[in-house]
């Protein structure tokens, strides 16, 4: 166990650059547009270029990784973050920073597809498990590292663009320099919305709508916390609790689905997430310590829902489609990104701040009504036939399909399938 482990060390390394490249960034970029004066609009389609940029990655990197092999392929993705990151501080326009990042979420679509498979061909079934947790925690506490950096520096000056680069640039060395065998060639990801649909109705719905709110609150948040007039550190805070309030909500929320309905859990939270939005609308607190309070209960609420609707889809999956359900899932949330920023941006823009959570209540509002509806149409999946709840990134789409091959689940299901395969031959 410890020698596998120890085996991806350099991987986590090199994925610790990268996420805390990747937090620094995304917390600067509508930082410093709203210094610029960019509308909020615009601020919110930069998120939608973002996330076209990573749907697309997700779609064409692995072709690119299938030709020029996962080292090289990693260094193009990494080294292009770093540049086009330092082009960010150079050119400060709005249509130009559409184009970076749109770029910046094509290659970190693909810097990810890399690491997670080679993480994924260096774990064992039974070290699956492990590397699947550690990954989990490095995701997270290098993505608010990274955010909290933001407080290091002055958003307005250049430097914070120049140390994204560094941390791009440093991700590049510890995969770089590892003996690692090359992973398995990349897999095409192939949706397939009807069978989805047909799969899990509040799953697909759902996700869509939970890519919807959290794509407007991690694209705007940063804004919300400016324009409301809470300093730097308090608004790093802000985003840094919201993130790890709903990572340890997971457990608890996801352990309590494993036992009842999951359309009951994931309507609840997604009232509760939408009630506290429409609480921060109503009563717009100025004061830092009560946003923080706040945000961090709507977090709580908002990022345990991803994983709710994944595993609720797995319960009508057999274990062979597990890897294609999730990942498809998983593309609808990005698309779901796409057009929350949108949405949110006008609404502020027209209205006040605050409206940030006018357009995340309307989603989880949509969420629930819908599984509610869906309950009272079909039963629930009996508790003793239930896949088991693991907790999933759901900050932002900075998880690839590939990353649902280190979930222990997908080795189970191979197994599971050859051992079919196998009896069929036998009886032949």
């Amino acid at each position: 166990m410890l020698s596998s482990v120890g085996s991806i060390v350099a991987l986590l390394l090199g994925t610790a650059f990268l996420l805390g490249g990747s937090g620094l960034f995304g917390l600067l970029i509508p930082l410093r547009g709203q210094y610029e004066g960019f509308s909020t609009a615009s601020l919110g389609f930069l998120g939608t270029c973002w996330a076209g940029g990573f749907i697309a990655g997700c779609y064409f990197g692995p072709r690119l990784v299938r030709r020029v092999g996962h080292v090289r392929a990693f260094s193009a993705f990494a080294a292009t973050g770093a540049i086009v990151a330092l082009a960010n501080g150079i050119w400060t326009h709005e249509v130009v920073w559409f184009v970076l990042r749109a770029f910046t979420g094509f290659t970190m679509a693909g810097a990810f597809m890399v690491i997670e498979s080679w993480l994924n061909e260096r774990s064992t079934n039974e070290t699956r498990g492990t590397v699947f947790g550690l990954y989990m925690m490095v995701t997270y506490a290098s993505i608010m590292a990274g955010q909290m950096v933001v407080t290091l520096g002055d958003v307005t000056a250049p430097i914070l663009f120049m140390v994204t680069g560094i941390l791009f640039c440093l991700a590049l060395l510890p995969t770089a320099v590892s003996t690692a065998v090359t992973p398995a060639p990349l897999a095409d990801v192939r949706l397939d919305f009807r069978n989805l649909y047909a799969h899990s109705p509040v799953a697909v719905v759902g996700c869509m709508l939970i890519g919807i709110a959290n794509g407007a609150w991690g694209t705007l948040g940063a804004v919300y916390g400016a324009e409301v007039g809470i300093p730097t550190f308090h608004i790093a805070l802000m985003m840094s609790i919201a993130v790890i309030a709903g990572a340890v909500a997971q457990v608890p929320i996801g352990r309590l689905s494993d036992h009842t309905d999951r359309r009951f859990v994931l309507a609840g939270c997604s009232l509760g997430a939408a009630l506290t939005g429409l609480a921060i609308l109503v009563a717009a607190p100025r004061t830092g310590g009560v946003i923080i309070t706040m945000t961090g209960l709507y977090g709580l609420l908002a990022y345990a829902l991803y994983p709710i609707a994944v595993a609720h889809a797995n319960d009508h999956a057999s274990n062979t489609d597990f890897v294609k359900v999730s990942s498809g899932l998983l593309l609808l949330y990005g698309v779901g990104t796409m057009t929350g920023p949108i949405l949110a941006g006008i609404f502020m823009q027209w209205l006040r701040p605050e409206s940030l959570f006018l357009a995340t209540a309307a989603a989880h509002l949509g969420i629930t009504a819908y599984a509610l509806l869906r309950i009272s149409q079909r039963a629930p999946v009996p508790v003793e036939e239930k896949d088991a709840f693991t907790t999933l990134p759901t900050h932002q789409p900075a998880a690839t399909p590939q990353s649902i091959m280190l979930d222990p689940r997908a080795e189970l299901g191979d197994d599971e399938q050859k051992t079919e395969e196998e009896k069929a031959q036998a009886a032949e």
